[in-house]
C-alpha cells in the first residue's frame, strides 16, 4: 500500500474545501466535510478533526451540526463508546442531488408567484417565466441524469470505465 503525503492530503482539503466556500459554502463545514471525503474510512472523531484541520473540537462541532443538517454527513455513536463519529455517505453527491429535486420544485412554486405578481408580458415577468421554465427543464432531466449516474458508477466500480480526464 502506498503511503500518503500527509502535506499534500492537508493542501488538497484546503483547497477544495476552498472551492466548496466559493459555491456558498460556510468555510468550517467546507473544510470538515472535505476531510471526511479524504479519509479512507469516511469516519472521524470530533477530536480526529480537530487534529487534521488544527482547529478546536467547537468549532468542529457547529460546522459538524450544520453538515448534518444538511444531510451531507451522519452522527454514529461506536458501541460501549460515549464518542460520536461522523461518516460521510458514500453516495453523498447522489444524495444531494436527490434533495435537490425538492427544493427544485420550491423554486418552481416561488417562481410562478413572480410571474403572476410581475405579468407574464413584462420584462422582468419574461426573466422569471424563463427562470421557471429553466428549473423545470433541470427538475425533468434529473432523474434520467441519476439513472446515468448510477450506470456510470457501477461501471467504475467493476473497473469497466476510468472517470474522466483520466486514462
Amino acid at each position: 500500500m502506498e503511503t500518503r503525503d500527509e502535506q499534500a492530503v492537508g493542501t488538497f482539503i484546503e483547497r477544495f474545501a476552498s472551492v466548496l466556500t466559493d459555491a456558498g459554502f460556510a468555510r468550517m463545514p467546507a473544510r470538515i466535510f472535505t476531510a471526511l471525503l479524504a479519509t479512507d474510512s469516511g469516519r472521524l472523531t470530533a477530536a480526529e478533526l480537530a487534529e487534521v484541520l488544527q482547529v478546536s473540537p467547537a468549532a468542529v462541532s457547529g460546522a459538524v451540526r450544520y453538515l448534518v443538517q444538511l444531510n451531507l454527513v451522519s452522527r454514529e455513536r461506536e458501541p460501549g463508546s460515549r464518542r460520536d463519529r461522523y461518516r460521510v455517505h458514500d453516495d453523498v453527491w447522489y444524495e444531494a442531488a436527490v434533495r435537490r429535486d425538492q427544493m427544485l420544485i420550491r423554486w418552481e412554486s416561488s417562481l410562478r408567484e413572480g410571474v403572476t405578481a410581475l405579468g407574464a408580458d413584462s420584462p422582468a415577468g419574461a426573466r422569471m417565466a424563463e427562470s421557471l421554465a429553466f428549473f423545470e427543464f433541470m427538475r425533468e432531466e434529473l432523474p434520467s441524469l441519476l439513472t446515468r449516474w448510477h450506470t456510470r458508477r457501477a461501471e467504475l466500480r467493476s473497473g469497466g470505465a476510468a472517470p474522466q480526464g483520466q486514462s
